[in-house]
């Protein structure tokens, strides 16, 4: 795939909504639940392992993926504050919470993104 001007201009237009979605529902989980468990960041990426997998299972065209799946979903997803969140966890010895996050951020996210891809 060659990438041109409207391809890198879908990317960044998803991306300038995803990260704008991301900001407004981490807030909205943080008032929320008001606990140190990562609510936010989990429904965050579980919505958006589902809906890529929704992307690419049901045939998206190449504009849509660049906007929805790149763009939308690259900026709206988090590998970095999942990472943080796991050694925030960690570092105030919440082994346990820092267990099930990730078990349900790796098991489910990967679940749901199947489930969506195979989904007809």
């Amino acid at each position: 795939m060659t990438m041109t001007l409207t391809h890198a201009a879908a990317v960044a237009a998803g991306g300038f909504f995803g990260a704008n979605a991301r900001y407004f529902a981490t807030r909205w989980f943080h008032n929320r639940f008001q606990n140190d468990f990562p609510y936010g960041t989990l429904s965050i990426n579980l919505i958006g392992s589902f809906a890529l997998g929704w992307i690419v299972g049901h045939g998206w065209n190449e504009s849509l993926r660049l906007l929805f799946g790149t763009g939308f979903l690259g900026a709206f997803t988090t590998f970095s504050t999942l990472k943080a969140d796991c050694l925030r966890l960690y570092r105030s010895r919440k082994l346990g919470r820092l267990a099930l996050y990730l078990v349900l951020t790796y098991g489910a996210g990967l679940g749901l993104a199947a489930a969506a891809y195979y989904m007809h």
